[in-house]
């Protein structure tokens, strides 16, 4: 089971985080990869890490439709195909509802909701000419809950975004024999992460109100993301799937 080999995976965020570390899950599994970020530099060194399978790295920003549309014609031109679509790149600024300015509000929408709409269209596209497609949105487990410890009121309304836009996605795609699911992280260390997760106080946190009592390890989301874009995963679509040690089971 979930045997890869010949199988196009579409990774965008795949610079650093968890993005990076599901290139690398993807490539063990044996798929061909198609990494996207704005940093091309570290695209070309993880290419480098990832040497029994074939790699297109593509500066991409996923803010931008051009840079989407461009990937996704690369993508095709190199690969004929592509299989799969894991939309993880994102980004956010952080404050409450109180005090969040106008441009913070839609740097986060953008990064982290819109861009998932445009990049499914246009690797969505793609799938739908060739009758199959797995595409995997990581959202957060943020777009699920509230929380009282960080006021970062655009993250989750992005989040849950992602959440229903997989839904309605999920609905829509069907027909085309394409699956799409998502990913709810919990605290995972990540760029944008470290800084908070290393401090004593959200250490305490964690311990109190996560119930394994500690944060993702990497690599922990890599075998949800295999089995979601899998073969074996065929009737397996809308599903939210959270990873999270259980924050939001309680």
């Amino acid at each position: 089971m979930f045997n890869f080999k010949g199988r196009v995976a579409v990774i965008s965020g795949a610079s650093s985080g968890l993005g990076k570390s599901m290139a690398k899950a993807f490539a063990e599994a044996g798929a061909d990869l198609v990494i996207l970020a704005r940093r091309i530099e570290r695209l070309e060194e993880l290419k480098k890490e990832l040497s029994n399978v074939k790699v297109l790295p593509i500066q991409c920003d996923v803010t931008k439709v051009e840079d989407i549309e461009n990937a996704a014609r690369k993508a095709k031109e190199v690969f004929g195909h592509v299989d799969i679509l894991i939309n993880c790149a994102g980004s956010s600024k952080d404050a409450g509802i109180l005090e969040m300015k106008d441009e913070e509000w839609d740097f986060t929408i953008d990064t982290d909701l819109t861009s998932v709409f445009k990049m499914t269209r246009a690797f969505g596209n793609i799938m739908k000419e060739q009758n199959y497609g797995r595409i995997i949105n990581i959202a957060s487990m943020y777009g699920l809950v509230g929380n009282t410890e960080i006021p970062t009121i655009a993250y989750h309304s992005s989040k849950g975004g992602v959440v229903n836009f997989t839904r309605a996605a999920a609905a829509e795609l069907a027909k085309y024999n394409i699956t799409v699911n998502c990913i709810c992280p919990g605290y995972f260390y990540t760029e944008l992460t470290t800084n908070v997760l290393d401090t004593d106080y959200f250490k305490e946190f964690a311990n109190t109100h996560v119930p394994m009592k500690r944060y993702g390890k990497e690599g922990e989301l890599n075998a949800g993301a295999i089995f979601l874009a899998s073969e074996e995963a065929s009737y397996v679509t809308g599903v939210i799937l959270p990873i999270d040690g259980g924050y939001t089971c309680v």
